[in-house]
């Protein structure tokens, strides 16, 4: 069996993956720190909410309220526009762990189990990020991080997660509609 070597990171490459991990988990710190401020972002309407989304799952395994936002939020505007906004914005910011993975492959490659996560994720990419992105869980970071380290397309990884995370937000947009209804 030949074994193919792996051609190594040049130096702008590795620094360019290094400032990117400095750079997410700088962003989660920063976001963590301020997230009372982010939550009045949505006074902004559908824009507000796309905003308040991107940020909240901009995190890195430290999750932000942004699903409890959405069903809030459809109280006051229109549902499905509440779930295209936050669902939009939820997977532009799940960007943050697949450039953590795509940052740290070189390390990330090191370890047996993440081998085997990897290739088991290169024969499911669509599906798993998919169901991920559509289960609430705070553990969908851990999916973005084997997206990048596998190099799953990057269209692919938004695609798939802003169809999980769009269905997701209508069921908490439609349930926190028909709660609010309820109560009138």
């Amino acid at each position: 069996m030949i074994v193919e070597e792996k051609p190594k990171l040049t130096k702008p490459q590795l620094f360019l993956r290094i400032a990117l991990l400095v750079l997410v988990v700088a962003g989660t710190v920063l976001l963590i720190l301020n997230r009372d401020s982010i939550q009045h972002l949505e006074v902004y309407g559908y824009p507000g909410i796309f905003l308040v989304s991107l940020l909240s799952n901009a995190t890195i395994l430290v999750p932000l309220p942004g699903v409890m936002l959405t069903s809030a939020m459809a109280m006051v505007f229109n549902p499905f526009w509440v779930a295209i906004a936050s669902g939009a914005g939820a997977a532009l910011g799940e960007l943050s762990g697949y450039l953590v993975g795509f940052s740290g492959q070189p390390m990330l490659e090191k370890s047996e189990k993440v081998k085997k996560l990897t290739a088991w994720m290169q024969n499911n990419q669509s599906w798993t990020i998919f169901l991920l992105a559509l289960v609430p869980n705070p553990l969908f970071d851990m999916a973005g991080f084997m997206a990048g380290a596998s190099r799953m397309p990057v269209w692919k990884f938004l695609f798939f997660c802003l169809l999980g995370k769009i269905a997701k937000m209508l069921a908490f947009a439609y349930l926190g509609a028909g709660i609010f209804s309820v109560f009138k």
